[in-house]
């Protein structure tokens, strides 16, 4: 991340003697520009401080040193030498709500490697308490506690699938992100009902030999209905000046289309989905849904568009987030908008987030058992991730134990992972640089090198339809 250099502060401001006498006016004027640039002199500093993030609502850990014993003086022998580029690393944003601590951190297991880092954030509906357990339990565990690549945010943020106050929570880790580590190279929003099949050695592996500059996020200039349901409507997301919770309030007026820029959808125009035998029960597509209101907004984005979301070098970014400040699931349009509205980013858009939605329905239902064709159908569709499994969904287990090879309460195993298998596999670990990648990888190659054809990728990149 690129710290602002300290200014020179000007020299203080005397009166000369021989100067004629000033007016009320001139002085006022004279008090308000040294006050000015006192207050830009002070900014700049406070933005060149080195940046901690806080594990508590009252204070922040002191990182400590990594623990020595899972990290042994050994000499590497020549099978173990990588033979390819260097594995990315991937800056993962994990949230949840009230009662979602336990997701979270399964999730956190789930998609755990040394290369990585994770900020974990659970949202204002959360109580303190839960919070503070879960900062608590992640500082006990002791690979994350060795790695020190795993944070909680303290201060939370409210964070209304329905509102505005999703963009402004993702911005806000995505930030804190930025100034906790240099070396990522994308970031990966995720919710405590997604879960990966694929393991880290399996994405890390595939990325390594991907160009840095390419986003993954399904988009759309198409808008049919929601037009009049999703984009002219004015809301007010209480969420982005309340502490308190209060419902999202409607204004009774509608808005005209931009035509200083063109909008996108993160809903596809067309689902690509295949309907199971229960079609009225569940849906084999990616993400997409209809109706905005359900499921996971997935993307993989550049850490260079991050920057550029957030720096505020160009002015297009904080345009768009003042226009959908008050329009209702903005989320799923704020990231398409920016990267197909921006010379710079509109050619290194892939139209698909590789994330697979297992359940087409409400999260307050319960789902049906899934069917073993239903689990063949997702592993092999080549997501990365899946979403919209509830709390403690038995396909949860299956995936560990048939993709994933983890046990409960520990993290994937992979070619870092040094120990003994009967006594914690990744309790030591050597370089993690090295990576194993498993029968994932080739299902994920296929997907990508498939959605990276010519006549594919240029063809669906930001169409204006």
């Amino acid at each position: 991340m690129h710290h602002h250099q300290q200014q020179p502060l000007p020299p203080p401001f005397t009166a000369n003697a021989t100067a004629p006498t000033t007016t009320p006016k001139d002085h006022t004027k004279t008090t308000l520009y040294i006050i000015l640039a006192t207050s830009f002199f002070s900014l700049i500093f406070i933005l060149s401080l080195p940046s901690t993030t806080t594990t508590s609502s009252s204070q922040s850990f002191i990182k400590v040193r990594r623990d020595p014993a899972l990290f042994p003086n050994r000499p590497i022998t020549p099978t173990e030498i990588p033979s390819g580029p260097t594995p990315p690393s991937i800056a993962y944003f994990i949230t949840g709500s009230a009662g979602d601590s336990a997701r979270i951190l399964r999730l956190l297991f789930a998609s755990y490697h040394p290369r990585n880092h994770y900020l974990l954030h659970l949202d204002l509906s959360a109580p303190q308490k839960e919070r503070d357990r879960l900062a608590i339990t992640v500082q006990s565990v002791p690979i994350f506690k060795a790695a020190q690549n795993v944070d909680v945010i303290g201060k939370a943020d409210y964070a209304y699938k329905r509102g505005s106050s999703t963009i402004s929570s993702t911005l806000h880790g995505a930030s804190i992100l930025l100034r906790l580590a240099s070396n990522w190279d994308w970031f990966i929003p995720l919710n405590a009902g997604d879960y990966p099949l694929v393991t880290q050695d399996d994405l890390l592996h595939i990325f390594s030999y991907l160009p840095k500059d390419l986003n993954f996020l399904n988009h759309t200039s198409y808008i049919g209905w929601k037009e009049s349901k999703r984009l002219k409507p004015i809301i007010v997301d209480t969420g982005l000046y309340l502490l308190e919770k209060h419902e999202i309030y409607y204004a009774t007026q509608k808005r005209e289309l931009p035509n200083a820029f063109r909008l996108f959808s993160g809903l596809s125009a067309s689902l690509q989905c295949g309907l199971s035998w229960v079609q009225k029960v569940r849906q084999f597509c990616y993400q997409n849904f209809e109706d905005g209101s359900t499921g996971s907004p997935f993307t993989m984005l550049t850490r260079n568009f991050i920057e550029f979301c957030i720096l505020g070098t160009d002015n297009l970014p904080r345009t768009l987030l003042m226009y959908f400040a008050n329009m209702p699931y903005s989320f799923m349009n704020y990231f398409p908008t920016v990267l197909c509205n921006s010379d710079q980013f509109k050619t290194t858009v892939v139209n698909h987030n590789l994330q697979y939605v297992a359940f087409n329905e409400s999260s307050t239902k319960k789902h049906p058992p899934m069917e073993s064709a239903e689990f063949e159908a997702m592993v092999q569709s080549g997501a990365a991730f899946a979403t919209q499994f509830q709390y403690d969904d038995p396909v949860l287990d299956r995936i560990d134990r048939e993709i994933l090879n983890r046990s409960p309460g520990k993290v994937v195993p992979g070619g870092w992972c040094l120990g003994e298998p009967d006594n914690g596999t990744c309790s030591v670990w050597g370089d993690s640089d090295i990576l194993r990648p498993g029968p994932g990888a080739k299902r994920l190659e296929k997907h990508i090198v498939e959605s990276l054809k010519d006549d594919k990728f240029r063809s669906q990149q930001c169409l204006e339809e």
